[in-house]
């Protein structure tokens, strides 16, 4: 029905302790794959221990053998897409192809402020996105040297050596709602649109946006997966998954109008009913948040209830 990964927040106390905890947990219990973001910190304060992406990825690229995983997503606006593409290459071959290599523009003004990036105002911010996916997929897509003269980014007859394993390299993925600059840019450059945070109703315009936007570029709507990355609030009981809305929202919402948010609220059953509204919307996967990175019981028992029933 719907493929069922995890995704995680690396700037929200994320230590090689309770990595390595989470990538065995997400390789063990079933999920296809275990995303995670790329920040340097919170977007407000206080600061959490943030374990580095690719370091963190390359860790788990050589110690599962199963599990899709990648950025959620990779912003250009503090990686320059030249290191971005030859980081992808190596650690995509070193997990034998399992590598999504999820892409974004930047956002958070807090960490860009904090540790000297410019992360632009919104337009030029995406022109300058436009320009690294571009690059990013030259290098990984092309046999022989490539060249590219843009605003934000130059390369001049680059060329990555050795060429990555897969043809093409990692499959690029593109996250975000915006129907003017992301899907038309996940149109012309994507194998996967990942969609934030939208009801099941929503991600289904989307998604029927996207599709005519593919044939506009003369692609076939099968070319590009669609996924989700959404908040999950797990309970095992009615009461267990009330305590937690209430502390996760600070009583300001309740668990229907968290789930009109685009939120995964329930038990399990009320769970596996979510899913099966976003598959019948058109998503292939969802990755689901999990923000207690301590919660291995808690997981196990999403894993064990959910997992089986998808």
């Amino acid at each position: 029905m719907i493929e069922v990964a995890l995704m995680v927040e690396g700037q929200n106390g994320l230590t090689w302790k309770r990595w390595k905890r989470m990538v065995t947990a997400a390789e063990d219990l079933g999920f296809v794959g275990l995303f995670r973001s790329d920040h340097f910190t919170n977007a407000s304060p206080p600061d959490k221990p943030s374990l580095e992406l690719w370091t963190s990825l390359t860790w788990l690229a050589d110690n599962t053998s199963r599990i899709e995983f990648g950025p959620l997503v990779s912003p250009v606006s503090f990686r320059h897409p030249t290191l971005t593409a030859r980081m992808a290459a190596a650690v995509d071959d070193l997990s034998d192809g399992r590598l999504i290599l999820g892409l974004g523009a930047g956002w958070q003004e807090r960490e860009h402020h904090k540790f000297g990036h410019d992360l632009l105002e919104v337009p030029q911010r995406f022109d300058r996105f436009e320009e690294g996916v571009e690059v990013i997929a030259k290098l990984l897509q092309n046999e022989g040297p490539s060249t590219f003269e843009g605003e934000y980014f130059q390369i001049r007859e680059a060329q990555l050596l050795p060429r990555p394993q897969r043809d093409g390299g990692p499959p690029i993925l593109i996250g975000g709602n915006g129907p003017q600059r992301t899907l038309p840019l996940t149109a012309l450059f994507a194998d996967e649109w990942n969609g934030l945070f939208n009801p099941a109703e929503k991600f289904g315009e989307l998604n029927q946006r996207l599709d005519q936007l593919l044939q506009e570029e003369d692609r076939e709507p099968g070319e590009v997966r669609r996924s989700l990355m959404t908040g999950c609030i797990y309970g095992e009981s009615g009461e267990e998954v009330t305590a937690k809305v209430e502390q996760r929202a600070n009583g300001k919402y309740t668990a229907d109008e968290l789930r009109d948010r685009g939120l995964i609220v329930g038990t399990a059953e009320q769970i596996v009913k979510q899913l099966e509204g976003y598959a019948e919307a058109g998503a292939d996967r969802v990755m689901l948040q999990w923000l207690d990175l301590d919660d291995m019981d808690g997981l196990q028992s999403l894993a064990e209830g959910v997992l089986p029933r998808v």
